[in-house]
C-alpha cells in the first residue's frame, strides 16, 4: 500500500484548512518508510499543511528533489530544521546548478538557494544522474536523456553557460516510480524533461503497466495537436488505457479540461489536502 498525500499545491482542497501557493509537495508513505518529494515554495506552507494533515514530518525517512526551482525547494530550509539529522537527500547531480528566470532582461535566480557544502553538514546527499532506488518499491527516474517527445518548457528558463545565457536544459529534472501491486505510480514534480518522455523513461525501466501519472505534468503550453498526440500515446504503450490522473500544479486548466474530455472520470485534480492510496 502506497498512501501520497499532497501538502503543497497552487491550491487546496479546503481553503480554510489548506494554505496554497505556487508549488508543488507530496508526502509518501510506503511499506518501507516515509518519503518527501519536494519541498514547496516556503516552509510556512509546507509546515502549515502537515500539521493540518496530522503529519510528522520529522518521521521523514528519505527525501526526493524533482529538480532544483525555488517552488518546489523552496521549504527546503525550514524542513531541515526538524527532520532527523543526515536524512538521505536524492536528486540529480545538477541540483546545485544556477538557475534563472530571464524577463525583459533582468534575470532572477529560481534555483535552489542553499549552497551544497551547507546542505552536506544537513544531510546525506544521494546524487545521480541514473536511476535509483530511494526505498524498496520506489525508484527515482534518474535524468530523461532522451528526449523525443515535447519538454515541460518555459521560454524565460536559462542557465548561465561558456557563451553566455542558454536556455534550461533541465537535466535536473526526475520524477519517482512506485510500484504498486496493480501496477506503476509515476509520481512528477514539474516534467520539465516532458510527460512523454517520462513515461518512456519509466517504461524502459520496468516491464509494468503505468496505471496511475501524480502530480505537475507542465501542459500548460501545448497546442492542440501535440495535447492530441499525448492523450493518443497515454492510451498505448504499455501505458494502461485511460490510467487515472491526478493531477496538479504546472498541468494547466486548459490541459486538464482537454483530458477529462477524453478520459472523463479517471481524471482528478489534486490539490494540498488531498489523500490517495495505491494497493
Amino acid at each position: 500500500m502506497f498512501t501520497l498525500r499532497c501538502l503543497v499545491d497552487n491550491h487546496s482542497s479546503d481553503v480554510i484548512r489548506y494554505q496554497a501557493e505556487h508549488g508543488l509537495a507530496f508526502a509518501i508513505e510506503t511499506p518501507a518508510g516515509q518519503i518527501l518529494f519536494d519541498t514547496g515554495q516556503s516552509g510556512k506552507v509546507l509546515l502549515h499543511n502537515a500539521a493540518q494533515m496530522e503529519l510528522d514530518l520529522c518521521q521523514v525517512d528519505v527525501l526526493v528533489l524533482s529538480h532544483a526551482h525555488y517552488d518546489h525547494t523552496g521549504g527546503l530550509d525550514a524542513f531541515l530544521q526538524i527532520s532527523q539529522p543526515g536524512l538521505p537527500l536524492y536528486a540529480h547531480t545538477e541540483l546545485f546548478r544556477e538557475r534563472y528566470a530571464i524577463k525583459d532582461g533582468q534575470a532572477r535566480s529560481i534555483g535552489l538557494h542553499l549552497a551544497q557544502t551547507d546542505l552536506a553538514q544537513r544531510v546525506t546527499l544521494h546524487l545521480s544522474a541514473k536511476p535509483t532506488q530511494v526505498l524498496p518499491g520506489v525508484w527515482t527516474t534518474g535524468e530523461i536523456t532522451q528526449r523525443t517527445e515535447f519538454e515541460g518548457r518555459s521560454a524565460h528558463h536559462y542557465i548561465r553557460a561558456e557563451n553566455g545565457w542558454q536556455l534550461d536544459p533541465y537535466r535536473d529534472d526526475l520524477s519517482l516510480i512506485l510500484e504498486a501491486q496493480a501496477g506503476l505510480i509515476l509520481v512528477c514534480g514539474c516534467c520539465h524533461a516532458g510527460l512523454l518522455n517520462t513515461l518512456a523513461q519509466a517504461r524502459r525501466m520496468f516491464d509494468k503497466e503505468i496505471t496511475a501519472i501524480v502530480g505537475g505534468t507542465h501542459l500548460a503550453s501545448l497546442d492542440a495537436n501535440t495535447l492530441a498526440h499525448a492523450i493518443t500515446i497515454l492510451r498505448t504503450n504499455n501505458i494502461a488505457r485511460s490510467p487515472y490522473l491526478y493531477l496538479n500544479h504546472c498541468t494547466g486548466e486548459h490541459a486538464l479540461a482537454v483530458l477529462t474530455h477524453a478520459f472523463g472520470e479517471k481524471v482528478h485534480l489534486c490539490p494540498a489536502g488531498t489523500v490517495l492510496r495505491f494497493d
